[in-house]
């Protein structure tokens, strides 16, 4: 009776993996994510226009592409439950302004370079999958980015980034859980010194 019941739980446990999994249309993630590479290297990182005109065309794709609020909610971390609707909204919009004029100059650091997609990996988050890539560095080793996306019905979204194991979504949870709990305006006075990082950009 007992090995009768072991054998259920155990097929009861494979299923439930199983359709976790299945809730991701893992090919359709890695689809997306290289027409979003296509996207930044064609229009923007080889385009020859200006500088104002590819800071227009990154921050189109950046919105489009990734889930801000998702990412936002994640990397405020528990701070988030104790903040106010307009906190979160001032932190949210702060937060993507200083995203897009950070990584729209950082973007041309990928010229002349290549993804090549390897697969995907399963995530332990619901709805979610790592799609697996390396970008050639010509004589040194091909660097690792992982991306991971979130798929909501057939809309998918990359909620986080990882380049050589290093996410940058809970890099960024570290460095503002740190500065809240040292700062005696916390969540405002974070929103402040992000808004001046973002002038200064």
């Amino acid at each position: 009776m007992k090995k009768n019941l072991f054998g259920t739980v155990v097929a009861l446990m494979m299923w439930v993996a199983g359709s976790a999994q299945a809730e991701v249309d893992a090919k359709a993630a890695q689809k997306f994510v290289e027409e979003v590479t296509t996207q930044g290297i064609e229009q923007i990182i080889n385009a020859n226009v200006s500088q104002t005109e590819k800071d227009k065309r990154f921050e189109k794709l950046f919105n489009s592409a990734l889930d801000l609020d998702f990412i936002g909610k994640f990397v405020l971390g528990r701070n988030w439950r104790s903040t106010t609707p307009a906190q979160r909204q001032a932190f949210i919009k702060v937060y993507r302004e200083l995203n897009i004029k950070t990584w729209s100059k950082r973007f041309d650091e990928f010229k002349g370079k290549s993804f090549t997609f390897v697969g995907t990996t399963p995530s332990s988050s619901k709805g979610q999958v790592y799609v697996d890539s390396t970008v050639d560095m010509g004589e040194a080793k091909p660097v690792s980015v992982k991306w991971r996306v979130r798929q909501e019905g057939n809309e998918y979204k990359i909620v986080d980034i990882v380049i050589e194991n290093v996410s940058l979504a809970i890099t960024a949870r570290n460095e503002y859980s740190g500065f809240i709990k040292n700062n005696p305006g916390g969540v405002d006075a974070l929103i402040k010194d992000l808004q001046n990082k973002v002038n200064q950009a």
